[in-house]
């Protein structure tokens, strides 16, 4: 009787051990992933914001809730598992439909440019004769269709990382990257969202120090909302271009690819300290002039379809 029972503390204490490993082995994949997806990680934080510019106050954390739960619902109901299938059945169709995606951003972002360097097609008198909540109901479908697009990337990174893993492993890898993404970059975009309350409440403070800085938020907030606005645009354009250089080099089309890469290796050799810096910022302008290129394309024949079946 005592021999089987230390017998069976035995085994659980093996399977706990070995729980433990494969618990560190996931959180170790899950911070590889996570850092290997950081790019994109900015990305979808400066792209978010933009969606809550112009409407009520009272409104930006509840369309941020919105936001971050279709986002998680994104991830974990939906590319988590068609990565998995992917990963399984089909590993040659991730790089064409990232493509796919990046294309769309890359349409996204370009459209928004043409319409703020025209005036023509922005849809201001539409978004004036809609409610509020009408409006923020398209702003939050906006938002989650973009994060679509991002958190495919991310998801396509974290799993390329840990491919060679058994399908357990991969999944709650992914899911545990999905869940901490979403956490870190939403908690995020809330707080520079309600920066200003935070610094209408220092400016009530006694402290004349921290009323300096609480007036200063209120009055820099705007314009740092204004500016990830812009941010939001150019990411989207930038991250789509380098999706799609990617794409191509991974398919065979490897020549614009290595151009930008050599391009940028030079221009960071070039400027010693700052180097990484500035072949990042090569890189960002390269892959920006592409997805500008292929999403002004696009636009181009989306308007042109569309006028003809309006005419016809």
């Amino acid at each position: 009787m005592a021999g089987g029972l230390v017998a069976l503390l035995d085994d659980i204490a093996g399977m706990a051990k070995l729980a433990a490993a494969s618990l560190d082995d996931v959180g170790a994949a899950a911070a590889k992933a996570g850092t290997k997806a950081a790019g994109v990680v900015v990305d979808d934080t400066a792209v978010t914001p933009r969606y809550v510019v112009g409407l009520s106050p009272a409104r930006e954390l509840p369309i941020i809730w919105k936001i971050a739960l279709g986002s998680l619902r994104n991830k974990l109901l939906f590319l988590l598992p068609a990565a998995l299938l992917l990963s399984a059945f089909a590993p040659w169709a991730v790089t064409p439909l990232l493509m796919i995606g990046g294309a769309y951003l890359c349409f996204e972002g370009a459209e928004k440019v043409i319409h703020a360097l025209t005036g023509h097609g922005d849809g201001a008198e539409e978004v004036a004769a809609a409610s509020p909540e009408e409006l923020e109901k398209r702003q939050v479908a906006g938002a989650i269709r973009t994060d679509f697009i991002l958190s495919a990337e991310i998801m396509a990174i974290a799993l390329n990382e840990v491919s060679d893993r058994p399908i357990v492993t991969q999944g709650v890898t992914l899911a545990l990257v999905a869940l901490v993404i979403t956490v870190g970059v939403y908690g995020v975009v809330a707080m520079i969202v309600k920066a200003d309350d935070v610094g209408l409440h220092l400016a009530q403070r006694q402290s004349s120090a921290t009323q300096a800085i609480g007036r200063a938020l209120v009055k820099g907030v705007p314009y740092l909302l204004s500016a990830l606005s812009v941010i939001g645009t150019a990411a989207m354009i930038w991250v789509g271009g380098g999706i799609l250089l990617h794409g191509a080099e991974v398919l065979g089309f490897a020549g614009p690819a290595h151009w930008l890469h050599e391009v940028s290796d030079h221009a960071g050799a070039a400027t010693a300290a700052v180097g990484p810096a500035v072949a990042w910022i090569v890189t960002a302008i390269g892959s920006g002039i592409v997805g500008l290129i292929v999403g002004g394309i696009i636009a181009f024949v989306v308007t042109a379809v569309g006028k003809a079946r309006g005419k016809h």
